[in-house]
C-alpha cells in the first residue's frame, strides 16, 4: 500500500486531470495510440518469433469457399497485419477510433491483404458482425483491457463459424508468489489509470478454460519488455 500510494504521488497530474474529466478522453484520443503504436515496436520485436509461430496454421482455418475471413479484435494500428496470409479478408474492429494514422500506414505496407471494413466495437458487443460469419478472430493485448472478458468470449464464438479459430497472445498474471506478482500489484491501481484500463492480473487462461471452444491450446510465455510489468503471457488458440 505504501508503495501504491509513492507511485500514485508520482503519478499525481495524471491523478488531478482524472478527476477533472480532461484525462481520459486526452488518453483516449492522443496518448494512448500514440503509447501503444510506440510500445507495439518493442512487443513485437520481443513476441515475432512467438506470433510467426502462432498464425503459422492460419490457413488452415479458411472456409468452404477457400476465403479465410478473419476479424481481429482491438485491432489497434494494425501491427498482426504482417501476419496474415496472402488474400485473407479482415475487417477491423476497435473501441477507440483514434488508431487511423497507424492503422493507414501499416494497411499500405501489407497490400496482400483484403480490408473489408473498420467497425468501432467493443469485444462485448459485436453486434455488427453476423453469427457464424467469420473463419477466424485474433485478439492480442486486448483481453487485459475489455470490461467483461467473459462476455467478449461470448461474442467470438457466436461470431465464428463452427470450426473457426479464436487466435490469442496476452499479458497476464505472473504466479502469486513471485517478485513480478509483487510489482504487478504495486502497480495496478495506477497502470490501469494511465493506459486505458489496462489490468495487469488478470488470469486470462482460467476464462478462456471456462469458455465452451472443443479444442484449446495454450502456452504460457515469456515476453520481457524493459520496466515493463507485463512479462508474462499466455498464447494459443481455439476452435469452435
Amino acid at each position: 500500500l505504501l508503495l501504491r500510494a509513492g507511485l500514485a504521488l508520482l503519478a499525481w497530474p495524471i491523478y488531478l486531470l482524472s478527476f477533472l474529466g480532461i484525462w481520459q478522453p486526452f488518453c483516449r484520443k492522443v496518448f494512448f495510440p500514440f503509447f501503444l503504436e510506440k510500445i507495439s515496436v518493442a512487443h513485437d520485436k520481443k513476441s515475432k518469433k512467438h506470433k510467426q509461430e502462432l498464425f503459422r496454421n492460419l490457413p488452415d482455418f479458411r472456409g468452404p469457399s477457400g476465403e479465410l475471413r478473419l476479424l481481429e479484435i482491438g485491432t489497434g494500428s494494425g501491427s498482426n497485419f504482417q501476419f496474415y496470409p496472402p488474400g485473407c479478408k479482415v475487417t477491423c474492429s476497435d473501441i477507440n477510433p483514434n488508431f487511423q494514422e497507424g492503422l493507414s500506414r501499416n494497411m499500405k505496407k501489407n497490400q496482400h491483404l483484403h480490408y473489408e471494413q473498420f467497425l468501432v466495437a467493443a469485444g462485448e458487443d459485436l453486434g455488427q458482425v453476423p453469427s457464424g460469419s467469420v473463419d477466424v478472430v485474433v485478439c492480442t493485448l486486448v483481453l487485459c483491457s475489455v470490461q467483461s472478458v467473459s462476455s467478449t468470449l461470448r461474442e467470438v464464438l457466436r461470431v465464428l463459424r463452427p470450426g473457426g479459430a479464436f487466435y490469442f497472445l496476452e499479458h497476464v498474471a505472473a504466479e502469486h508468489s513471485s517478485w513480478t506478482y509483487f510489482w504487478q500489484q504495486v502497480c495496478y491501481p495506477t497502470w490501469k489509470l494511465v493506459f486505458a484500463g489496462c489490468c495487469l492480473t488478470r488470469e486470462l487462461w482460467k476464462n478462456l478454460e471456462e469458455a465452451k471452444f472443443s479444442k484449446l491450446k495454450i502456452q504460457h510465455i515469456s515476453v520481457a519488455i524493459p520496466w515493463m510489468p507485463i512479462e508474462p503471457h499466455i498464447v494459443g488458440y481455439g476452435v469452435k
